[in-house]
């Protein structure tokens, strides 16, 4: 059986080897997570298909939000159709860092190929970063003003979880301080940083346009993750309101973003089915539903993702 020789390795462009290495790393974590896969399409065998099409529309949609959200952190005008594709094969990077690194690593080069200083296309990043759950926390907290009474879990939570999630921001803030005040090189980096962001934020909120896009970007994203929940929701029959599983899909995802693992896998699984059965879903329907969320927005988009990514390398666009 033939191998590839370390030498016929070193002739292989830099590029493509990266390519070759993220379509391995899609690939071993579609293995790993076959089962998983199995189970979910057996799961919504039965399930409406309109309602699940609709899903598959809306998430496609999602991108809209997402290269608005991308283009309202800039003042520069970036090019639709690029923004569109980064952002498509930023998803499928997402998936395999923790945390959004993978998203952030490929818009970072996005930006840097399209003249944004390193500084800049940093605080671009941090803007983007800050302005996404302020969206989500904003529809979350606006739709619990609307309608306290479908609050998922049946309530508020009790005063104690308050109490741990206020010591654990505190100690986190402080970690973070000292760590700061430790390393000089990284406090002055930092304070750069900050100081590049706080300029172009002023800059782009002069400017309606991009106050438009950001702001915009930011709410629309989670609800319309929020109603292709609901779809996948409407498919397996769920008794629970539209109103409720939204509710329940944006209080999963802030709980989720407390562990960074790559595309929240895992964490949103396990939020989402605690608080669609909080809701009052059955447990069999939840876990249908919070599969075929996850089929739909994560692992159909993966490969494409990963397809977009490889021929943006290739074209020299990242």
């Amino acid at each position: 059986m033939s191998t590839i020789s370390p030498s016929a390795l070193r002739r292989l462009p830099l590029r493509q080897l990266v390519c070759l290495v993220f379509l391995l790393s899609v690939a071993a974590w579609v293995a790993g997570n076959w089962p998983v896969i199995l189970a979910g399409l057996g799961e919504l065998r039965g399930a409406d298909r309109g309602w699940l099409l609709a899903a598959v529309l809306m998430t496609a949609v999602c991108w809209v939000p997402i290269c608005l959200l991308r283009q309202g952190t800039v003042v520069e005008r970036l090019p639709v159709g690029r923004l569109l594709a980064s952002q498509i094969a930023a998803g499928s990077a997402n998936h395999l860092l923790p945390a959004g690194l993978g998203a952030h690593m490929v818009t970072l080069r996005f930006l840097r190929r399209r003249g944004i200083p390193a500084a800049r296309a940093c605080a671009a990043l941090a803007l983007y970063s800050l302005v996404q759950p302020v969206g989500r926390y904003g529809l979350l907290l606006a739709l619990l003003a609307a309608r306290p009474g479908a609050a998922p879990l049946g309530g508020p939570l009790p005063a104690e979880y308050g109490v741990v999630a206020l010591l654990l921001l505190a100690g986190g803030l402080a970690l973070v301080a000292l760590v700061l005040w430790s390393v000089r090189p990284l406090r002055g980096f930092v304070l750069d940083l900050l100081r590049s962001a706080l300029t172009d934020a002023r800059a782009l909120h002069t400017r309606p346009a991009r106050v438009l896009a950001l702001w915009g970007g930011a709410f629309a994203f989670p609800a319309l993750q929020g109603c292709v929940l609901v779809a996948v929701a409407r498919a397996v029959g769920m008794p629970v309101p539209a109103v409720g599983v939204v509710l329940a899909y944006l209080a999963a995802s802030v709980v989720a973003g407390i562990v960074p693992t790559p595309g929240g896998i895992g964490s949103i699984e396990a939020a989402l089915l605690v608080a669609l059965v909080g809701a009052g879903s059955p447990v069999s329907v939840a876990t249908a539903a919070v599969l075929g969320f996850r089929i739909v927005t994560v692992w159909l988009p993966l490969l494409p993702g990963a397809l977009v990514l490889a021929a943006l390398v290739r074209r020299k666009v990242l």
